[in-house]
């Protein structure tokens, strides 16, 4: 199979293409190519998609299969769509579970009502980026592949939580590093919360052979509906330090001394108010019968955590709380 990786330095689209790599497959990975290397055995061409026409570049290229993991630019999506769409047999487009209107309701399945469409083409800013514009861009996006290669030739997956090595948001790397540097950990005092996450290596697998399979329609990318507390309990056994000594807070404590809930600077990730409950429990049975892995969370914290060594644990992070923050938490001072 001859498959397009749009990225493939980075993330998950580097995963795929390295996945892709292993199996034998000729893989070309579109990408400016600044993020670090193509896997070896993939050739990169170079592409900076917030360049009109540089997309050009893989004009007369025949593939098998596409998969493409646009962020932030319904642009970027339709100008490949328009290079390629009409000659590529198999597309995959990775969506995003912040497509859907309803956060709070869990059980939902891809038939839930989805936000506002965002038919915007500019490659937001992160000082625009927003809940609305990020999930309505990811929903116009959508449309447009499904609109361009019908049903029976596109793939849309709708991933949440992607664990694993290399998480650039750093939500899941931030337990598996805190838990390994031991002493008292702050943790969020609702153990029964919902939480799903995929290991970002079983997801790129299953893109690869859905690619192989011609696999089409609508999946939530999501793994099984687990509890926060067993989650950290589990990071925790895998991978934190002997003396670690988790310490729950009260949700309320948190949000009085201004810790943000999910991700972002100051943060506990993973950590969800109740009506956002919805966000972190969809149903993951489709994608499971189509064959979407779910390894031990053992192997991935521990994965995770040696990623994290690689990146530098004393890095400034996405996410999480500094351990000076931390200790103002724990001695009930205010964050500075």
């Amino acid at each position: 199979m001859r498959l397009l990786v749009l990225g493939g330095t980075t993330g998950l689209s580097g995963q795929v293409a390295a996945e892709a790599v292993t199996r034998g497959h000729d893989v070309v990975c579109a990408a400016r190519g600044r993020s670090g290397s193509v896997p070896d055995g993939a050739r990169l061409v170079p592409v900076d998609r917030d360049e009109p026409g540089d997309v050009e570049a893989l004009a007369g290229e025949r593939f098998d299969a596409a998969v493409d993991v646009a962020t932030g630019a319904l642009g970027w999506v339709r100008d490949t769509l328009d290079v390629l769409g009409d000659d590529t047999p198999h597309w995959t487009f990775v969506s995003s579970i912040n497509v859907y209107a309803d956060v709070a309701t869990q059980g939902q399945t891809v038939d839930a009502p989805l936000v506002p469409a965002v038919h915007d083409p500019r490659h937001f800013g992160l000082d625009e980026l927003t809940v609305a514009t990020y999930g309505g861009t990811k929903v116009a996006s959508e449309q447009a592949v499904r609109d361009r290669l019908g049903g029976d030739r596109a793939l849309v997956v709708r991933p949440g939580i992607i664990s694993g090595p290399g998480d650039i948001m750093d939500r899941f790397g931030y337990w598996a590093a805190r838990f390994a540097g031991g002493g008292r950990v702050v943790v969020p005092d609702t153990p029964r919360q919902p939480i799903q996450h995929v290991d970002v290596r079983d997801l790129a697998a299953w893109l690869v052979t859905a690619a192989e399979s011609g696999l089409a329609g609508v999946y939530d990318a999501v793994g099984p509906v687990l509890e926060l507390g067993e989650v950290l309990a589990g990071l925790a056994e895998a991978v934190g330090a002997d003396d670690l000594e988790l310490v729950p807070t009260p949700s309320d404590e948190l949000t009085a001394a201004g810790v943000q809930p999910w991700g972002g600077p100051r943060s506990l990730p993973l950590w969800l108010p109740p009506d956002y409950y919805g966000l972190a429990a969809h149903d993951p049975v489709p994608a499971a019968e189509a064959g979407l892995p779910n390894r031990p969370l053992a192997d991935t914290a521990r994965t995770a955590l040696a990623d994290e060594r690689s990146r530098g644990p004393d890095r400034t992070r996405a996410a999480g709380l500094t351990l000076d923050e931390e200790r103002a938490l724990l001695d009930g001072r205010p964050l500075d």
